[in-house]
């Protein structure tokens, strides 16, 4: 592949990107060092892959391109064309992703895109004469095409390495070995398929066009990946960011800080997005409504695209939000991972901490009292395999649906992984930790009971098309003390942690936050609150679930589904405090905070939508100290910040449990039944038979309260300690709602203690 030309600001001169920088300042002695020992970091973590790994790839790839080759032709002589087109045919492998961006790690797969002409087509051809193509080569293993996927894929192993492989159809009848797709052309006559497929190549060749320089964009990528993974925010899936949304994040803070080195632009990264007033959009580029006709991201036109609560767009026409999986719990969980990021960077710079200090895993299995398993089983791997696939993408309507359903009172914080079990083969886990809303006052004898929620969720995944006997889903509640312990490394659950005195304070303990007991959260170090006295009251209030039914139930007579209904659930009230403020108060004084340093020098943009790219600083800032360590620069930085951006792009923001999204996806839309009559007898049929309807109950006081466990009988849960009683203000009234009532119990202080308020 070509290596693309980098601006470098000072260099060229050329702006990149919609607003003047923040900063032209470039780094000291100090941040020289702390790249260099990033670096090192990042190595040692085993981030780069071997000089002999790459020179596979490179075979791989070599060996891929003449085998599509061979194919256009044979498909070529076979449809009849004459002999001269058959030997002009051709066809061409690109790459895209993490290996186009230069950020792979070992191991990772290869995204690849081949490029045919317009006699190839991709039913019959593509995963037809290709796919008998490659079944017949030893050297190709465990080869699944998923031609119903929304963005249609082949996925195998050649001589090893893992490659995904898309297909475009082009208009023309000879592609030329000098094709350039990033051309807006190339999208003439293209069906959507093909447009999304090469949506990966032309969105990755932009990013490398759009930064300043290339080299300090990859380290900073590598080290923004690898900490995402290891705070597990790194998952589209469900809900979180995956490898384009992080690589455009850190691209536009390049853009921001164009001659920063990396170690500055992971601190900068932070300082930007811990102010960022999301949903205001990050974009490199002006987005261009191009002359094809395609529909770009607007939400002044389309109101779809105002319900967007994160959105990232793409460079490369057609723009379009990447991050539209993002929830509302989900933004919630990666903005505290922000801030805690951008506040060990500021004591990073005081020497005080260091790279596994940023990059420490979350401890996601100590940060709830309470989780949903998801149990999901079939017969073969083969069977798993696609199983997995289905469900994975149905694990983000169930935090949709349950955030809907509760008005967003109940916060879901899905693991972005999976688990299994050695002892269990064919047999796959899946974890939510489940919280109140935080700042939330809770009244007494409320409740949550999800159980309709998750019921219709076991219904929808029962809707696969390619279901098999053997294919089951278990969901269930499980507290923090039972969860299995073959999710903790090596299989051996950690010992409680002890708070260490004089540790950093935090500004929310990690069951406001993020996921994943990755690898090492043997530690399991606990986050700590900015105010002390907040932090012991808010951990007095204990959670109360309820588990409705065993969770070594004996199946319907329908495997599929479980009959495990533990979803009525009494959740957490712990930590009402630093989440008090709504999202618009606190916009509304960071906006009125920025403008009151601004002098009336600023000129704020209407906040009215726009996203065309013409809101921009007046001058950029001038050269900031490179540290970014003193007090001035921080607020100036803070104040450039606000001045990037064009504010709420809408005068409201819907609630996202509303839109389409919460229906089939459309990856799988050809894989759903239909609800209309060929479900009937289905796996997920029988699911709402077994749902309990007994009443929960709790005792009140300060005595042990109790709960029905998985087995059926009674369990104490430890005495609910005081805490002051809290109001609670207006819901929408449960009669006015088609969806399944929803109650919380809480005790309040009065009545545990027998005083009157």
């Amino acid at each position: 592949m070509s290596n693309l030309g980098v601006n470098n600001w000072n260099n060229s001169g050329q702006r990149l990107g919609i607003t003047e920088p923040i900063s032209l300042g470039g780094p000291n002695e100090l941040d020289v060092t702390k790249t260099q020992e990033l670096e090192k970091f990042l190595a040692a973590a085993g981030l780069y892959e071997s000089q002999e790994e790459a020179v596979s790839r490179e075979e791989v790839l070599g060996r891929l391109d003449q085998i599509v080759k061979i194919w256009v032709k044979a498909i070529s002589r076979a449809k009849g064309l004459n002999e001269q087109l058959v030997q002009e045919a051709n066809a061409k492998i690109f790459t895209f992703g993490s290996y186009r961006l230069g950020v792979h790690g070992p191991g990772a797969d290869i995204d690849t895109l081949c490029v045919g002409p317009r006699h190839a087509t991709r039913e019959e051809d593509f995963f037809g004469e290709l796919h008998k193509m490659l079944s017949e080569m030893p050297e190709v293993t465990e080869l699944h095409p998923v031609p119903d996927a929304h963005v249609p894929v082949m996925r195998f192993k050649f001589s090893g390495v893992s490659i995904d492989l898309l297909y475009a159809k082009l208009s023309l009848w000879v592609i030329p070995e000098d094709l350039d797709i990033s051309q807006d052309s190339i999208l003439q006559n293209a069906d959507e398929q093909t447009v999304r497929s090469l949506n990966g190549c032309r969105v990755t060749d932009q990013i490398l066009r759009l930064v300043p320089n290339i080299q300090n964009f990859r380290t900073t990528l590598r080290c923004m990946r690898f900490w995402a993974k290891r705070r597990g925010v790194y998952s589209n899936v469900t809900g979180f960011l995956g490898g384009i949304n992080w690589a455009l994040l850190v691209a536009r803070i390049c853009q921001l800080y164009p001659n920063a080195l990396p170690s500055m632009l992971v601190s900068r990264f932070f300082r930007v997005y811990t102010q960022w007033r999301w949903p205001n959009p990050v974009m490199l580029c002006a987005i261009e409504e191009g002359t094809l006709g395609l529909q770009v991201w607007d939400p002044r036109k389309y109101p779809k695209d105002r319900f967007h609560l994160m959105p990232i767009i793409t460079p490369a026409y057609p723009c379009m939000n990447s991050s539209y999986n993002v929830s509302s719990s989900t933004l919630r969980i990666m903005s505290e991972e922000f801030k805690r990021g951008n506040e060990i960077c500021e004591v990073m710079e005081a020497n005080k901490a260091d790279w596994a200090t940023l990059c420490e895993p979350y401890p996601f299995f100590e940060a709830y009292k309470n989780y949903l398993q998801i149990e999901i089983a079939a017969e073969n791997a083969d069977d798993l395999r696609k199983w997995k696939g289905w469900v994975e993408s149905r694990l983000r309507q169930l935090t949709l649906k349950i955030e809907r359903h509760t008005y967003n009172m109940l916060q879901c914080h899905p693991h972005p992984g999976d688990f299994s079990d050695k002892s269990r083969p064919f047999h796959c886990w899946y974890f939510m930790g489940l919280q109140r809303k935080q700042g939330v006052p809770a009244n007494e004898g409320e409740q949550f009971d999800i159980r309709l929620t998750v019921d219709e969720f076991k219904h929808s995944v029962g809707m696969y098309t390619l279901w098999k006997p053997g294919m089951e889903i278990h969901v269930i509640h499980v507290r923090r003390r039972n969860i299995p312990n073959f999710v903790f490394p090596g299989g051996v659950r950690p010992s409680r942690p002890t708070k260490v005195a004089g540790e950093r304070r935090r500004v929310l303990e990690p069951n406001v936050s993020t996921q994943a007991v990755l690898e090492g959260a043997e530690d399991g170090k606990k986050r700590k609150r900015e105010d002390e006295n907040v932090e012991t009251n808010s951990r007095n209030a204990k959670c109360l679930v309820a588990a409705a039914s065993s969770s070594h139930e004996v199946l319907s007579s329908n495997p599929l589904v479980s009959t495990v209904n533990a979803c009525s659930i009494k959740v957490d009230s712990m930590d009402i405090n630093m989440l008090g403020k709504t999202r618009k108060e606190k916009v509304e004084n960071n906006i009125e905070h920025g403008l009151k340093n601004l002098n009336n020098s600023v000129d704020v943009p209407p906040q009215n939508g726009e996203v065309d790219g013409s809101v921009r600083c007046s001058h950029p800032i001038k050269t900031l100290s490179s540290s970014g360590g003193s007090s001035s620069s921080k607020e100036a930085e803070k104040i450039a910040i606000e001045k990037i951006m064009s504010g709420p792009y809408v005068s409201h923001q819907a609630f996202p449990g509303e839109l389409d999204e919460l229906e089939d996806d459309v990856e799988y839309k050809n894989q759903v039944k239909d609800f209309t009559g060929s479900t009937k007898g289905s796996p997920a049929e029988s699911s709402k038979a077994n749902v309990a309807e007994e009443p929960l109950t709790t005792t009140s006081g300060t005595a042990p309260c109790t709960i029905l466990s998985p087995n059926g009988a009674l369990e104490e849960l430890e005495p609910p300690e005081l805490m002051p009683p809290l109001s609670y203000g207006n819901r929408p009234s449960s009669t006015e709602q088609k969806k399944p009532i929803i109650r919380l119990s809480f005790t309040s202080l009065a009545k545990a203690t027998g005083k009157s308020t």
